[in-house]
């Protein structure tokens, strides 16, 4: 079977924490097919799933949110106490990339990769988005730094900083987690995009707004936009209703949802993995006709 290039088509990839392990189906099989698209736009854990689609890694992808859970260093309530974050950033991020390492990262396929690419991170500053591209990116520590920024749960993970300026992660920002806006500054007009909560889902407001900005007092920008997100983020996602109806987007939502966004049982993620391969084999002649493969 040969490669397919699909020239007009951008890759949108929702984050979810640990809910990525049923994404991470949907970038394996867009791997094992040989399905090249032009720009690829992550948040959060939609930005590791990023790093490995450009990477062509389908073994890494599953990898990242499957067995990797179980390596006892990826975080703890122990890592949490003493500052390192509840998900071990540094470690995840920053040691296991490396060749001979628990998630070696393939650097060189990355490079060659033609494709575009946006990841999104939200100043600690201001509550505004940063996206980053291949211009940020001059090696392997540059990618993986921009991936962890991405991805730094506000309030369970220490923030990253970059040339002076403190990142969380891009949930928070302007299009509530669907990096949507990011593909259509670069010009796209069709999307598949990938999602990891369930077609019915409608986000709601904190519980309370008070403790928000009690546990982020020193980063009160942060609080505002962890508030707000909810708005954003429904906005978003009727918006790609609109598009799917207009032909324009082909939508991945998990059919269901079992496990949390810092779930770490390899069993658990196993399993959501499997529903996740299960459902986009069962929905991919509607992927294929979508992107005229």
């Amino acid at each position: 079977m040969g490669a397919f290039t699909v020239d007009d088509v951008a890759l949108v990839l929702e984050g979810g924490g640990m809910r990525a392990s049923y994404s991470a189906a949907v970038i394996v099989k867009l791997l094992r097919e040989q399905v090249h698209l032009p720009h690829v736009s992550g948040i959060s854990a939609g930005s590791s799933h990023t790093a490995n689609y450009l990477s062509n890694d389908p073994q890494r992808a599953r990898a990242s949110f499957v067995e990797f859970s179980g390596d006892p260093r990826v975080g703890s309530l122990w890592t949490f106490l003493t500052g390192r974050g509840l998900f071990n950033a540094d470690y995840i991020y920053q040691q296991t990339s490396a060749p001979g390492q628990a998630l070696p990262f393939d650097y060189a396929a990355f490079n060659a990769n033609p494709a575009s690419l946006r990841i999104g991170a939200t100043r600690t500053a201001d509550g505004t988005r940063r996206w980053f591209t291949r211009k940020d990116v001059s090696s392997m520590g540059d990618l993986m730094t921009i991936v962890q920024a991405s991805s730094t749960m506000p309030g369970l993970m220490p923030p990253v900083t970059i040339n002076g300026e403190e990142y969380v992660d891009g949930a928070i920002g302007p299009d509530g987690g669907i990096p949507l806006d990011a593909a259509q500054m670069d010009g796209y007009r069709r999307f598949a995009v990938v999602m990891t909560r369930p077609r019915n889902y409608v986000k709601k407001p904190p519980r309370d707004i008070r403790a928000l900005r009690r546990i982020f007092r020193l980063r009160p920008a942060v609080a505002d936009a962890v508030a707000g997100r909810w708005r954003r983020y429904n906005a978003t996602r009727e918006e790609l209703f609109d598009l799917e109806r207009d032909g324009r987007a082909v939508l991945f939502f998990p059919d269901t949802m079992t496990i949390s966004n810092r779930e770490r049982s390899v069993a658990k993620l196993r399993r959501c993995f499997g529903l996740g391969m299960g459902q986009i084999n069962r929905e991919w002649p509607r992927w294929r006709e979508f992107l005229g493969i």
